[in-house]
């Protein structure tokens, strides 16, 4: 019987993962820094206000980009997490959330604007974020706590690592779906390929783009409650605490919390999305 020789993957991703640690750990310290300022100063900011101002000021938000209905469900639905007394560890999420997005989202698009342009580039992209996207949220955690320690900021590195697929799918999608001959127009008339993009495919583009950011938000904060388990504090730390306590309420508690902020991120980027504009703005070219 043939015997298959083992092949040392683990071995030579341990090896890249020291070679990075003792030659780029400078870097990673100002990432690390720049990171854990970005989310301390905007939980800081989340929680500067008394918790019913800001409940009310997201109950405007979602009033106007939504519903009346909507605003009323989203102000009752955080002071009912306030009244569980999950105000602060449910804005300590919200701001690991907000700055993972933003982060993966930055990286996301123009991959999928480099993809939509170019065949090259998304047939080498593909599967690298086919990869991004099947492998184990946990697994992520591993090298993010070995280059930044424990907090906050390995959370919010995986995070972008896990949550960043779809923002870069959904952006080469959207572009790829703009109607050709709204596209040959503009170049007709002279707008340069940058134009095009800026005035007429981005646009075009912007609610499959909504859906891609829709997307990332959510695999965002599923991941920031995954990251609970190495220090990133907020609502993962209750779910955490309610697993390894075997307590059923404190657990309940903290994923009702996630279930709202769920909800309200879900709806509101979701109406961003349906109110993108459809047809190109006047005077494309």
């Amino acid at each position: 019987m043939v015997e298959i020789p083992r092949i040392p993957i683990g071995e030579r991703v341990d090896e890249g993962v020291d070679w990075l640690t003792d030659n780029l750990g400078g870097f990673f310290d100002l990432v690390a820094d720049q990171v854990r300022w970005l989310v301390d100063h905007l939980e800081d900011l989340l929680l500067w206000p008394p918790a019913i101002v800001l409940a009310a000021l997201m109950g405007l938000l979602a009033w106007r980009l939504r519903s009346v209905t909507f605003g009323a469900f989203t102000f009752v639905s955080m002071l009912f997490i306030e009244s569980m007394t999950l105000w602060e560890e449910s804005m300590s999420t919200l701001s690991l959330v907000v700055i993972a997005t933003l982060v993966a989202v930055a990286v996301g698009i123009p991959l999928g604007i480099a993809a939509a342009s170019n065949e090259r580039v998304s047939s080498l992209l593909r599967p690298v974020l086919d990869f991004m996207q099947t492998m184990p949220a946990f697994v992520y955690l591993i090298p993010a706590i070995t280059f930044f320690g424990i907090g906050a900021v390995p959370g919010v590195v995986a995070t972008v690592v896990f949550a960043m697929p779809p923002a870069a799918r959904l952006t080469e999608l959207g572009i790829r779906q703009v109607d050709t001959e709204v596209v040959e127009a503009a170049e007709s008339f002279g707008a340069p390929p940058r134009q095009v993009l800026r005035k007429v495919q981005l646009p075009l583009a912007l609610p499959t783009i909504m859906a891609g950011v829709n997307q990332v938000i959510m695999l965002a904060l599923s991941m920031v409650v995954i990251a609970g388990i190495v220090g990133a504090g907020g609502l993962g730390a209750e779910v955490f605490r309610g697993i390894t306590r075997l307590d059923v309420g404190v657990g309940f508690e903290g994923g009702l919390a996630v279930v709202i902020l769920a909800v309200f991120l879900d709806r509101t980027t979701a109406s961003i999305g349906s109110s993108g504009r459809r047809t190109p703005p006047a005077g494309t070219a």
